[in-house]
């Protein structure tokens, strides 16, 4: 990979999605023959919140440089963006998860037109942001699948804050003041996971994982370094300037086909005894906790599992049609590799794996 640049940005470096980016771009993606071998030469300036251990990213390459900040500071991200011209700049910070409906907007969308602000100010050449399937919402039905010129129909405050932001990215390239590609991130899995993935796997070995009506409505999944390969291309590819594309894996899964994946996994690869039957919910289930969800954000609140559950019935996947057509993206590994790394991934990490291997 070369992206006529040394100094790349990377926001949000230490969270799920940007350390896998970090790391494949210090290191390459070795299952990816067009990005196998990383840019000798790379800088990598990472911007990590205050009080996180930045240990890590300094023990992966003596090229990254790390950067104490917040989004919603922007004289942090002048800090960040200072001395930056020509560089490329990778945005993954984000917030999915707040206390307050208000984070969503002071992070996703007023954090990132700080970012950009600073970006252009300093003369960064691109900037590859990370976006979600949130602003388009649920599929009208199970046989449809979004592309790039869905309209918009965002899901509940996040869906709305990704929008807004989408839409002002939109309005910094158009006046020309720095080019832009979006990428639009459905649900990811793989290394390095948080710790709510983690207990959606002991969910799942227990079944405690909820089925919520059929389990057969299609959700499009994205491998970690099958998001780190759309990102990656995104920077490199001179054509997807001013330019939105879906990024995941080849094809959608259903809720059964993810649940029963992992625990045949569990069992047979890592010798655990998982519940023989699984969780089922009827579908109304979700649609009460889509109505007390919007209950609670209408005033300002926000709970995580009602939020998540409210999801759980719903058709949500996208066709990467465009992204392979332009920028020649080819998703390397599909659900079941997928999640084989990330339970041996999890399996090394003796904090988290007690709770799932005993």
């Amino acid at each position: 990979m070369d992206f006529g640049t040394n100094l790349v940005l990377v926001t949000g470096a230490l969270g799920w999605l940007g350390i896998s980016l970090v790391n494949a771009l210090v290191n390459g993606l070795e299952d990816c023959d067009a990005l196998s071998q990383p840019q000798k030469n790379l800088r990598i300036r990472c911007l990590i919140l205050p009080a996180q251990d930045d240990s890590i990213l300094r023990r992966m390459s003596e090229r990254i440089e790390v950067f104490i900040g917040d989004l919603r500071n922007p004289q942090d991200c002048d800090r960040l963006c200072e001395g930056a011209e020509g560089a490329i700049l990778f945005h993954t910070a984000g917030i999915i998860h707040p206390k307050t409906v208000t984070e969503f907007y002071q992070v996703n969308l007023d954090g990132t037109k700080n970012l950009l602000n600073a970006a252009i100010q300093y003369g960064v050449k691109r900037a590859v942001i990370v976006s979600s399937n949130s602003p388009c919402g649920c599929n009208p039905h199970p046989d449809h699948l979004f592309d790039e010129n869905s309209p918009y129909n965002p899901y509940m405050n996040y869906g709305r804050s990704k929008m807004l932001m989408e839409l002002a990215v939109k309005e910094y390239y158009q006046a020309g003041k720095i080019e832009t590609v979006m990428i639009r991130a459905p649900w990811f899995y793989g290394p390095n996971q948080p710790p709510r993935q983690t207990l959606f796997f002991q969910m799942i070995r227990d079944g405690k994982a909820p089925i919520v009506g059929t389990g057969e409505n299609p959700r499009s999944m994205a491998y970690i370094d099958n998001l780190c390969q759309g990102l990656i291309l995104a920077g490199l590819v001179e054509r997807a300037k001013g330019e939105i594309y879906w990024i995941a894996d080849k094809r959608p899964y259903s809720m059964n086909e993810v649940i029963n994946t992992v625990k045949f996994l569990l069992e047979s690869e890592f010798h655990q005894k998982c519940a023989k039957s699984n969780f089922k919910l009827p579908g109304f289930v979700s649609e009460i906790a889509l109505f007390v969800d919007a209950s609670l954000q209408a005033i300002g609140t926000y709970n995580q599992k009602i939020h998540v559950l409210s999801e759980m019935n719903k058709t949500i996947a996208c066709s990467i049609a465009k992204a392979q057509q332009e920028i020649g993206y080819n998703p390397k590994f599909s659900l079941e590799e997928g999640m084989r790394r990330s339970l041996k991934w999890l399996s090394q990490q003796p904090e988290y794996s007690k709770n799932i291997f005993s």
